[in-house]
């Protein structure tokens, strides 16, 4: 971490504690243990927690829409686009570079999470959804996908089956799990 800013330590130091532990798991202490500053130095770059989970989530979101906007420009069908979303993650979840979702496991504390953290981890959902059903929409309308259901609701089961390989493939310790969940449901939207 020594080329970032001591702002950006802080923020990837915090998304590694969130990733292991959850909001509630982690402190100011930690960070300041882990990237070798004082605590008043976080204070002065994120005066709160909040804010600077807040501003870790919204840079999050910005990186996922870059993400997937390449994936749009180098995938040219929606069933290409959609096998490299889920082989991000299968990479990611192989390597341990980015085992989970740091807004699926936000948004499990969502009730407990400040309200300002809480409204950019919905914005994160809804702006990965809508990226997946316009890719489905995308897909039927050229006949490369099926659809057993609306694009909406196809969206909204194929990110809860993405956030749910992620679940499944930590609470088992096998990174293959991940692709034995999503690879059937893109095959079924493939095939019909």
């Amino acid at each position: 971490m020594t080329n970032l800013s001591t702002a950006d330590q802080i923020l990837a130091c915090a998304r590694g504690l969130i990733i292991a532990g959850g909001y509630n798991g982690f402190s100011y202490a930690d960070i300041a243990d882990a990237v070798g500053i004082r605590k008043p130095s976080i204070h002065h770059h994120f005066p709160t927690k909040a804010e600077l989970v807040q501003k870790l989530v919204a840079q999050y979101r910005k990186d996922a829409a870059a993400g997937l906007a390449h994936l749009a420009r180098e995938a040219s069908d929606p069933a290409a686009q959609l096998r490299s979303y889920t082989g991000y993650w299968a990479a990611c979840i192989k390597d341990g570079s980015a085992p989970f979702c740091v807004c699926a496991l936000l948004a499990t504390e969502l009730p407990l999470l400040p309200d300002e953290v809480a409204a950019e981890v919905r914005a994160h959902f809804r702006a990965l959804s809508a990226w997946l059903k316009s890719a489905l929409e995308r897909g039927h309308k050229d006949g490369s996908l099926a659809l057993k259901d609306t694009p909406r609701a196809e969206a909204e089961i194929f990110m809860a089956t993405v956030h749910g390989a992620m679940l499944s493939a930590r609470a088992y310790g096998e990174p293959k799990m991940f692709a034995a969940i999503t690879n059937p449901l893109i095959d079924r939207l493939c095939k019909g």
